[in-house]
């Protein structure tokens, strides 16, 4: 167990495994904890580090998120990558962590070799997303496994952590915050994109999005499923270990 400094707060992670480093980031309300399970499918092939972003998991706590959530959480992967200074990394992101990923490539190209990004809901959301994600909170904090997840992710604290995230993914809907600090067809490192079109947490075309995003860049590239929850990184996680593991591997 490790940790560097971000703003003057701690930030955590562990690193298992052999073979080209490789940076995991979780999605929203979720932490590092997330790919316990999924480890075996990936640490043969790689040194794997996992990352709690801040305010999440075994981090330091903030007391807001900031406004644009994903693109400080990209910068939290550049410093990561800077402070291990390991060489050109890649990265494997889910659903907010997706975004993540693509924000820290974006960014800091020359510190990453390629992104697989899953499960996220393309270049823009809907105004309705935040009201959908409300309700889609409140619903989960009434449910005994999705309380008992979040728990296991972030502690005793964790409504606290929920409550937070919510406030500023709202805010993404309702007030169009930017979600990548440059678009997604510029990115300059091979990018696998990942998603289930039977998933019921993302709302857009994912078919047209990524058909665009493909054509204006070829260094972009997809593979959508019929079937699959969310995120697809967890659902199929076989499956999807194997296509990730050629894309980087490749």
């Amino acid at each position: 167990m490790s940790d560097f400094i971000y703003q003057g707060k701690r930030v955590y992670y562990t690193e298992a495994g052999e073979g080209e480093p490789c940076v995991f980031l979780h999605g929203n309300t979720a932490s590092s904890r997330m790919f316990t399970y999924l480890l075996p499918l990936y640490t043969p092939s790689f040194r794997v580090i996992l990352l709690d972003f801040l305010g999440n998991g075994q981090s330091d706590r903030v007391e807001t998120f900031p406004p644009e959530l994903w693109i400080d959480q990209g910068h939290q992967v550049v410093e990561l990558c800077r402070a291990l200074d390991c060489g050109p990394v890649h990265l494997v992101g889910t659903s907010g962590g997706a975004y993540a990923a693509i924000n820290a490539a974006l960014e800091a190209p020359e510190l990453f070799r390629k992104v697989a990004a899953d499960s996220f809901d393309g270049s823009t959301l809907p105004e309705s997303f935040g009201d959908a994600l409300l309700r889609e909170r409140q619903a989960a904090k009434g449910d005994e496994s999705a309380r008992a997840f979040y728990a296991w992710c972030q502690g005793e604290d964790w409504e606290q952590v929920v409550d937070r995230d919510t406030a500023v993914l709202v805010d993404y809907g309702r007030k169009q915050t930017r979600i990548f600090r440059r678009p997604i067809e510029e990115i300059q490192v091979p990018l696998l994109i990942t998603a289930s079109r039977a998933d019921e947490m993302l709302v857009n075309d994912l078919d047209a999005e990524c058909q665009r995003l493909r054509e204006r860049n070829p260094l972009i590239q997809y593979r959508l499923y019929d079937t699959g929850a969310h995120p697809l990184l967890l659902s199929r996680a076989e499956e999807l270990a194997e296509q990730i593991r050629a894309f980087l591997l490749a």
